[in-house]
């Protein structure tokens, strides 16, 4: 009988304690602050956009989303650091175009993007334009390869340290033309400094909807932009990665972010993990055969 009841007694301890065993790391997400980390210096685009939508985040999630600038070498300190990091949905990236092109400009990259990182979620993008003196009529650089590849007109390439000096010296008459991000140009083009000839997003810029894509102007397919996208490292729970979508969806809906962004010339998209994922290997596939035969080095 005692050997019956010890059993009993013990059985009783094992369910009770069974009952109090805390929920997985993953059900428990979000316990902690979630660093998301901008691999640029502060106040440019992505460094905006990331604070935009932690922003929001933080008010979805009910716990803090820190905005972390590492910037350096075209974006890989930053990049690499989440690449290495715990798999455990609280380090997260803002990646932007240059994801899709350090695998051929940069040599020993430190992580593989298909091995290392996952996509979540394609935010937005800011469409470019191209633009000439009104006598005429680097991912800039990109663009005009693109242009060149899908047309097989000849350009000569001009370098440049920045948009800057390249918009000097296209305002100037030295320069014919120019890809841009059309938020840069916008304000010379309305005082007529510099003449708008079509963007380069899928369909029109709201910022200036009388002019049109390039695809309208008569090179079909040619749609190139600077683009956003949260990443997190592989391994990442599945459940966690669906939350993290699901969070970035809601504020991408949200009229005061889209109405914010749009001042900064971001169309803000979303969609679903496997979009995420699609739109990333996509970027990479395309951009591979032009840097090549281009013979671009990352300077």
């Amino acid at each position: 009988m005692k050997r019956i009841l010890s059993w009993i007694i013990g059985c009783a301890l094992l369910f009770s304690t069974s009952a109090w065993v805390p929920a997985s790391a993953a059900d428990a997400w979000p316990s902690r602050p979630i660093r998301l980390i901008a691999p640029v210096p502060p106040g440019g685009g992505v460094d905006i956009l990331a604070r935009a939508i932690g922003q929001k985040l933080q008010g979805s999630l009910g716990v803090p989303v820190v905005v972390e600038n590492k910037p350096g070498a075209s974006a890989v300190i930053g990049t690499d650091l989440v690449a290495k990091s715990t798999p455990d949905g609280y380090t997260l990236l803002m990646g932007y175009s240059v994801l899709g092109t350090n695998k051929y400009l940069v040599q020993n990259l430190p992580y593989d993007l298909d091995r290392d990182l996952v996509p979540i979620s394609y935010v937005g993008y800011i469409p470019l334009v191209l633009v000439t003196p009104p006598s005429l009529g680097a991912g800039a650089h990109l663009a005009a390869e693109l242009f060149k590849h899908m047309t097989g007109v000849s350009v000569l390439h001009v370098p440049y340290k920045g948009n800057a000096p390249a918009l000097a010296d296209v305002l100037g008459g030295h320069v014919s033309l120019m890809f841009d991000t059309i938020t840069t140009s916008l304000p010379m083009i309305r005082s007529g400094k510099l003449k708008a000839l079509a963007t380069t997003g899928p369909t029109r810029s709201a910022l200036a909807p009388e002019l049109p894509t390039m695809i309208e102007a008569g090179v079909p397919g040619f749609e190139i932009s600077a683009w956003y996208a949260v990443l997190a490292p592989a391994k990442t729970p599945r459940d966690v990665l669906e939350r993290l979508n699901g969070a970035i969806d809601r504020a991408i809906a949200d009229p005061d972010l889209a109405r914010q962004m749009a001042e900064q010339g971001v169309v803000l998209t979303g969609g679903t993990l496997a979009q995420a994922k699609a739109f990333l290997d996509g970027e990479v596939a395309r951009w591979g055969p032009i840097i090549k035969a281009a013979d671009i080095k990352a300077e």
